[in-house]
């Protein structure tokens, strides 16, 4: 389109140049034509009162010096005779006797060609019914003067207004394609799955429509995958709680064929969701809460889940603590993620401890002014061997290990999700309890230090000197 401008751009100012400029350098050239046969009328007409006074040959030569063709050698004077005087040409004459005739018979000045410019033959009366002429001669040179220059002038306001009109042609190609071009790549690479791609709304007004247009169609392309990831992810998340107690369930039936097919079933089914679970979550878009009232009360859902879980603790024979929940405590995340990672971490303390084995829940929060808060899990079962290793599961579906047979990391790596998503992060260690202790670190607002500058490392130090107040060994 950009070059399809040009051309035409080219092609209408050259038109319009050819329409304009030839025939003004035409009339230029008839202007100075006619500029050069006037000023010799001029000088003919200088001449009628020394023809009216005398035909004398001397006064007549000397009336012919003063004027500037007749200092030329472009003047003279035919006087016809008159009895018994003989005619009389006065100057360097150029003109034929019939030329002569002619125009004493006509009695109005003739212009005639001659070789290398034309005539001027001006009739002046005399006494007696006699016409005396008088002849100009006026050069091509003359008859030309300034038409080179004028033509030249008309031929670079040509050329100026060809390139001025190309530039304009394809400054305006630029802003219309330019455009297009972004709209049809953008277009291009939301058809091959990149959705986070927009389109600057700039350029001719239909363009900016058409960018609004796919700016919201690519934004609800995304909300509605997003819902659907979500949903299919808050549904799975929902069966993992009710799994749990089927798992356990079916622990307590004893040996059997029976007992054996119903295990198999559930585990089946667990597996089941976890790949739904990690389906749903592979590319899920996260988005950081806006605003000062968003996230949630993070002490009120810890209140929630605990009390939904201390049904399965009673019937297992668990102690079941909780601490740090009796104020409210607002964090940066939706209270949906939080709830997931909260049973996450929960149904794996049920499902990798034996019944009795207690556990606790501890929210730390430094009031107002800090920049973070704590949420810790723990029990008194037999820890985690390789805390980097539990945590590295989690990560199989995105190109890190695979998960180790019989746990596939995906609540770890829901906590982690929501951990990074406010720039903290996620520790497992042992606790107090003697068992495993996973620490959530959700960071309120930014610190200067941030997660990509450097913020981990600070981070991590801090959490070794509180682990060291609470005699909790870090583990690296």
């Amino acid at each position: 389109m950009r070059w399809a401008l040009v051309k035409v751009a080219l092609a209408v100012t050259a038109m319009v140049v050819v329409a304009f400029a030839v025939p003004l350098g035409l009339v230029v050239r008839e202007t100075a034509r006619d500029r050069a046969v006037s000023h010799a009328e001029r000088q003919a007409a200088a001449l009628g009162p020394a023809l009216t006074v005398t035909t004398e040959r001397a006064a007549l030569e000397r009336a012919v010096q003063f004027t500037t063709a007749g200092s030329e050698g472009r003047m003279a004077v035919h006087v016809p005779a008159d009895g018994d005087r003989p005619a009389l040409t006065v100057g360097t004459a150029r003109a034929s006797a019939r030329d002569l005739a002619s125009t004493r018979r006509l009695a109005r000045a003739v212009t005639t060609a001659t070789p290398g410019g034309q005539l001027l033959l001006q009739p002046t009366a005399l006494s007696g019914s006699r016409t005396a002429v008088v002849e100009v001669y006026v050069p091509e040179a003359e008859a030309g003067r300034g038409v080179a220059a004028a033509w030249l002038m008309l031929a670079g306001v040509a050329v100026a207004l060809v390139i001025g009109s190309v530039a304009v042609a394809d400054r305006l190609g630029v802003r219309l394609v330019g455009p297009a071009r972004r709209l049809a790549g953008a277009a291009h690479a939301l058809g091959q799955g990149s959705l986070g791609v927009r389109v600057p709304e700039e350029g001719p007004a239909e363009l900016r429509q058409a960018a609004v247009a796919f700016n919201s169609m690519a934004d609800q392309v995304v909300e509605l995958l997003a819902n659907e990831r979500e949903l299919a992810a808050d549904l799975s998340h929902r069966l993992r709680t009710p799994l749990t107690v089927l798992r356990l369930n079916a622990a307590s039936l004893g040996e059997g064929p029976a007992a054996e097919q119903t295990r198999a079933a559930v585990e089946q089914l667990e597996c089941e969701v976890d790949a739904i679970i990690r389906t749903a979550r592979e590319q899920k878009p996260r988005t950081q809460p806006d605003g000062s009232g968003a996230g949630c009360d993070a002490a009120e859902v810890i209140r929630e889940r605990m009390a939904f879980w201390s049904a399965l603790a009673e019937d297992e024979g668990r102690t079941a603590r909780v601490a740090g929940v009796d104020r409210p405590v607002r964090i940066p995340v939706a209270r949906g993620d939080l709830v997931a990672a909260l049973d996450a971490l929960l149904g794996n303390v049920f499902r990798h401890t034996p019944e009795g084995t207690p556990f606790a829940v501890d929210l730390h929060d430094g009031g107002e002014g800090a920049h973070s808060v704590i949420v810790l899990v723990s029990d008194a079962g037999p820890g985690i061997a390789d805390p980097e290793a539990a945590l590295a599961r989690g990560r199989g579906g995105a190109g890190g290990e695979a998960p180790a047979v019989g746990s596939t990391g995906l609540g770890l790596d829901i906590v982690r999700r929501l951990a990074e998503s406010t720039g903290g992060d996620v520790r497992i260690g042992r606790s107090v309890l003697g068992g495993a202790e996973v620490r959530l670190w959700v960071q309120l607002r930014d610190t200067g230090e941030g997660p990509v500058a450097g913020g981990r490392a600070s981070r991590r130090g801090q959490r070794k000197g509180w682990a060291g107040r609470r005699g909790v060994p870090h583990s690296s």
